[in-house]
């Protein structure tokens, strides 16, 4: 099983493609989409769309798996992740169906990975480089995120169901 993981953004969105062999996870690709600071709202959101339709058509996940949003205290920042987000499903859900689209908050996620709901960004990294046995952590942050977000949902219960169908 393929699976796709993202973690939203606006500046950057952040994608990690496993593969799930029964739950042996084997990396397949990494990276981000970044939308330039220069460009208005529309065009930076223009820009996911297209990118994240092109990730979902080349990569043919079997599943997709984002992670929620988590509010800080910046509202401004927080409105144009939302809508970002909510490009980037619709984007997913065009291309490969909403039936094959899931969602975890970032505490399932570091639960999931790390046995610890508070756990730094840097744990989240180690047991990403580890459990893909990685020989480096992934670049940007957000790829790093991006594969736990896939990690989380190939360990969990929906992505297990799943494998075994």
């Amino acid at each position: 099983m393929r699976i796709l993981g993202i973690d939203p953004g606006y500046a950057i969105v952040g994608y990690g493609l496993l593969e799930n062999d029964n739950g042996k996870l084997r990396p397949l690709d990494y990276g981000a989409v970044e939308t330039p600071s220069k460009l208005s709202t529309t065009e930076r959101l223009a820009m996911i769309e297209k990118q994240m339709t092109e990730l979902v058509n080349d990569f043919a996940p079997d599943e997709i798996a984002v992670e929620e949003l988590f509010f800080n205290t910046n509202i401004t920042t927080g409105i144009k992740v939302a809508q970002a987000r909510g490009v980037i499903l619709l984007s997913c859900a065009k291309a490969c169906g909403k039936d094959k689209l899931f969602e975890y908050t970032p505490l399932q996620i570091k639960s999931t990975v790390t046995g610890n709901g508070t756990a730094a960004k840097t744990q989240v990294q180690f047991m990403v480089r580890s459990l893909l046995r990685l020989k480096e952590t992934p670049k940007p942050d957000d790829a790093a995120d991006a594969l736990a977000t896939a990690i989380c949902h190939a360990l969990s219960a929906q992505g297990v169901k799943r494998a075994l169908k």
